[in-house]
C-alpha cells in the first residue's frame, strides 16, 4: 500500500508536468462559435419553450453563464489538465449550491444539481465555480478589485479545505457536511448575531418548503380534488396539452408507466413506500435556465388522503456536456449517471432518487420536486456576503471531490501557497470577460425575448412534443 507521504509527493511532482501557474491561461480556439454551440443544444427540445430559455438567459450575464456549461466545457478542454480525477459536478456555479432536507430531516448545505456529472479532472469544477462568483458579483455592481478578492477566497478555501481532508480518514471525510443547526450554534458562539438571525430565518423558510407547500402553490381545487393549476408555459397540466396526436389520457398513462417503472431503481423498502401512494396528476414544468425546453414533469401523488401529498420531478436526462472531453459514463442509462454521481458527491441525498425510461425510449431521473429547499438571494449579495458564500461553496466542492478522489494527491499538487489560487483567480477573471462578450453576441444573434409575453397557449404544446424528440 502506497504511503500518504508518497501520494502527497506524487501530487507535488505533477507540478513539473502541469505547472500550477499554467491554470491562469485561457485563449479560446478561433474555430469555436459560441452562439452556434449554444443553439445546438436546443435540438430536440420542446420548441415552444425556446423563447422562455432565451428570456431567462437574457436576464443578465450570470443567467447566461448558467446556461453555458457546454460552451465552457469546450473552452476548458483546451486548458492545462492535471488528470487528477474526481466525480465532477460538471456545472459547479454558485446557484447550484443550496440548502435541502436530509432523510433525517436535517437542513444541510450541498451541491444540488448533477445533470452534467461525470468523472474528470478536478480543476474543471473549480474554474467554473470561481468564474461564477466573478460574473455574479459584477452583475451586482461589485468593483473589480473585490471581484478578484472573492474569487481568490473561493480558491484558497478549496485548497485549505482539501489539505484538511487530506489529513482525515476516508470515513471521516465521507460523513462531513454543513448542517444548519451547527452553523447556527457556531454563529451564536462567535457573537455574529445578525448572520445567525439570517440562518435561522432561512431555516424556518426551508422547513415550510415541503410537499404540502407545493400543494398550495402549484395546485387548485377542481371538482373537489387537488390538481395542477395551468400557468402556461411554465406549468402545463397534461389535461391541457394539445390532444393531437396523443390524447392527454395517453400522456398520463405514459408518465404513470414511467413513474411505476422507476421503483425498479430504488431500494425495496422505499419502493414499497412509494407504491402506497396513488398518482393523481401530471404537468409539464419549466425548470432552471440551461434546462429549459427539456422534458420535465411534475408528478402529484396522494398517500393517506389529500393532506398527505408527495410531489416528484421526472426530468429528462441527456448526455453530460463533459462526455465530449472525458471517458463516457460507466452507466449506460443517462438518468442513472446523474443519480449515481449525486449519491457519490452528496453526504445526504434524496431517498426518492431514481432513474427510468419512458415507453418511447426517453431516459429520465426522478427526485422530489421540493424538499426543504432554500437558498440565499444572491441578487442582494454585497462583497461580504459573496466572500462568505464563496468559502461555503468552496468547502462543499472540496468535500465532494475528497469523497470521490485522492485528497492527498490533490493537496500535494495545490500546496499551501498562493500560486494555484492566483492562477485560478486569473482564469476566472479572464473567463468572466469572455462571458460578457458571449452574452452580447448571443443576445445580438437571437434577440433576447420576453418569454412571458411571447408564450404560446398551453394547447399548442403537443403531447408528442412533450415525449418525443423532433
Amino acid at each position: 500500500m502506497e504511503s500518504v507521504e508518497a501520494r502527497y509527493q506524487r501530487g507535488r511532482a505533477l507540478r513539473s508536468q502541469v505547472p500550477r501557474s499554467s491554470h491562469a491561461d485561457f485563449t479560446r480556439n478561433a474555430d469555436v462559435d459560441p452562439v452556434a454551440l449554444l443553439l445546438s443544444q436546443e435540438d430536440g427540445r420542446l420548441p415552444d419553450l425556446i423563447p422562455v430559455r432565451h428570456q431567462r438567459m437574457g436576464e443578465n450575464a450570470y443567467a447566461f453563464y448558467r446556461a453555458g456549461a457546454k460552451l465552457m466545457a469546450s473552452d476548458l478542454a483546451t486548458t492545462p489538465a492535471t488528470d487528477l480525477t474526481v466525480q465532477l459536478c460538471g456545472d459547479a456555479h454558485l446557484a447550484n449550491f443550496g440548502w435541502y432536507g436530509s432523510p433525517e430531516r436535517q437542513l444541510v448545505f450541498d451541491i444540488n444539481d448533477f445533470d452534467e456529472t461525470l468523472p474528470g479532472s478536478f480543476e474543471w469544477d473549480l474554474k467554473r465555480l470561481a468564474a461564477s462568483f466573478v460574473i455574479a458579483a459584477a452583475d451586482n455592481g461589485v468593483d473589480p478589485i473585490d471581484r478578484e478578492s472573492i474569487a481568490h477566497t473561493c480558491v484558497s478555501e478549496y485548497r485549505d479545505s482539501m489539505a484538511t481532508f487530506a489529513g482525515k480518514g476516508l470515513l471521516d471525510v465521507w460523513y462531513e457536511q454543513i448542517v444548519a443547526g451547527k452553523v447556527l450554534d457556531d454563529l451564536k458562539s462567535a457573537g455574529e448575531d445578525r448572520r445567525a438571525k439570517d440562518v435561522k430565518k432561512l431555516s424556518k423558510k426551508a422547513r415550510r418548503q415541503d410537499s404540502r407547500h407545493v400543494l398550495g402553490k402549484l395546485t387548485e381545487q377542481i371538482d373537489g380534488e387537488h390538481r395542477f393549476r395551468n400557468d402556461a408555459p411554465f406549468l402545463v397540466p397534461v389535461r391541457d396539452l394539445d390532444t393531437s396526436p396523443i390524447p392527454p389520457d395517453e400522456v398520463s398513462s405514459i408518465v404513470k408507466h414511467t413513474v411505476d417503472s422507476y421503483t425498479d431503481s430504488m431500494q425495496d423498502h422505499l419502493a414499497a413506500l412509494l407504491r402506497r401512494f396513488t398518482l393523481v396528476d401530471v404537468a409539464l414544468k419549466v425548470v432552471g435556465v440551461g434546462s429549459v425546453g427539456t422534458r420535465c414533469f411534475a408528478v402529484m401523488l396522494i398517500g393517506r388522503d389529500e393532506n398527505d401529498p408527495l410531489f416528484l420531478q421526472v426530468k429528462e436526462a441527456g448526455a453530460s456536456v463533459l462526455e465530449d472531453h472525458f471517458p463516457e459514463s460507466a452507466y449506460g442509462h443517462k438518468g442513472r449517471r446523474v443519480v449515481e454521481g449525486q449519491r457519490a458527491m452528496q453526504t445526504s441525498s434524496d431517498p426518492f432518487l431514481g432513474w427510468t425510461s419512458s415507453p418511447l425510449g426517453i431516459q429520465y431521473y426522478v427526485r422530489q420536486l421540493k424538499d426543504m429547499k432554500a437558498s440565499f438571494d444572491i441578487g442582494q449579495f454585497g462583497v461580504s456576503e459573496f466572500q462568505r458564500y464563496s468559502a461555503a461553496c468552496a468547502w462543499t466542492l472540496a468535500q465532494a471531490h475528497a469523497r470521490t478522489g485522492d485528497a492527498v494527491m490533490l493537496s500535494g499538487y495545490m500546496g499551501s501557497g498562493d500560486v494555484f489560487a492566483d492562477a485560478i483567480t486569473a482564469f476566472a477573471l479572464a473567463y468572466a470577460e469572455q462571458n460578457e462578450e458571449d452574452f452580447a453576441a448571443f443576445g445580438e444573434a437571437v434577440g433576447f425575448s420576453d418569454g412571458a409575453d411571447e408564450s404560446v397557449p398551453a394547447t399548442q404544446i403537443s403531447a408528442r412534443q412533450a415525449h418525443e424528440r423532433r
